[in-house]
């Protein structure tokens, strides 16, 4: 049978009350005391029983984290944010992968909140009325990561995806392309794949470069649709002369589709990525890349849900970390 609070407290000596405060750090205990009970604690191989001690605090120190894709680079390092935050302030993971299946993330909200999560973490998927309804009927704080949903209803914390796409195209645009095409994400995603594609159409505009839907493609984020569409690209009478690409995956694949037809990166074609994921140094050339700090927003957003969950001052209710242009070898030396 496992060990009790009871038999710890008749192993001290002292009452079941007692051994619950040593546990839970209460420092109105005597020293002496304290002392005994550490010590049978020990002896006996005692366990705090994590359920029981959550059905007394109406705490489980539990966040429920729903992932489209644990497999990704991306989400894995937004994760690895979570989790060091979390373990600062003592709070415990549930991770779920939702595969990016609206069904799949309704039902997970709804299997952790039946686990009396604390807080709930929801990362990079699109955010539909269905999920705000699930979100934002219960009393569990949500905090979105690396998206947002349409009116801010919900806490989140993201980059300017609209500016930083912008940024991106400009790089190329002060090199001197006029055929810059882009490799979108699907145009469902309101953020990494309409938002990046509509500051892709502004930096064109703004350096009156016209529009050409034949240097559009749609790819969805996998290397894959990457080789493709710049296979597809290549085939034009008139091919570009640089790509910018909504996820580095995709960029990569641009790449080895350009070096598979005999041209050269970035001699005959410039390839700008973005996310800057641990590949891009793997690469060759390495790929100049817009850094979205992946780290830093998972590291962010479960700061933010703490303060939630702790009834805390929030000054910023949707926050945007900055983005940069880590430049490498896939574009040219910008000339002076």
């Amino acid at each position: 049978m496992p060990v009790t609070i009871y038999d710890v407290a008749r192993e001290a000596g002292v009452s079941m009350a007692t051994v619950s405060r040593v546990v839970n750090g209460n420092p109105n205990v005597k020293p002496l005391t304290r002392k005994k009970v550490l010590a049978a604690i020990e002896r006996l191989g005692y366990r705090p029983n994590a359920v029981a001690r959550g059905l007394a605090s109406k705490k489980t120190t539990t966040v429920g984290v729903i992932i489209p894709d644990i497999s990704s680079l991306f989400f894995s390092e937004l994760a690895r944010g979570i989790e060091d935050i979390a373990t600062m302030y003592k709070y415990n993971i549930i991770l779920c992968n939702s595969d990016q299946r609206m069904e799949k993330e309704l039902q997970l909200i709804n299997t952790l909140l039946e686990k009396q999560v604390d807080g709930l973490l929801f990362l990079g998927a699109e955010i539909k009325e269905d999920h705000l309804q699930a979100l934002t009927s219960t009393s569990v704080p949500t905090v979105l990561a690396a998206t947002r949903d349409a009116d801010n209803v919900l806490p989140s914390v993201s980059i300017d995806h609209f500016q930083a796409a912008y940024d991106a195209t400009e790089a190329l645009v002060s090199r001197g392309h006029k055929r810059i095409a882009m490799i979108a994400g699907p145009a469902n995603d309101p953020l990494a794949g309409l938002m990046r594609y509509e500051g892709y159409k502004k930096a064109l505009k703004d350096a009156g470069i016209e529009l050409d839907e034949e240097l559009i493609a749609t790819g969805n984020y996998f290397y894959e649709s990457g080789l493709s569409t710049t296979k597809a690209f290549l085939a034009l009478k008139n091919p570009p002369t640089a790509i910018f690409a909504a996820n580095d995956e995709m960029a990569i694949g641009a790449i080895h589709a350009i070096q598979d037809s005999g041209l050269n990166v970035p001699g005959d074609i410039e390839v700008i990525g973005h996310d800057n994921i641990r590949l891009v140094e793997m690469v060759r050339p390495r790929l100049t890349s817009v850094v979205q700090p992946m780290y830093d927003i998972g590291a962010v957003a479960m700061r933010l849900l703490t303060k939630y969950m702790n009834n805390e001052n929030v000054e910023e209710h949707v926050v945007l970390l900055p983005h940069r242009i880590e430049y490498r070898e896939s574009t040219k030396p910008e000339q002076a």
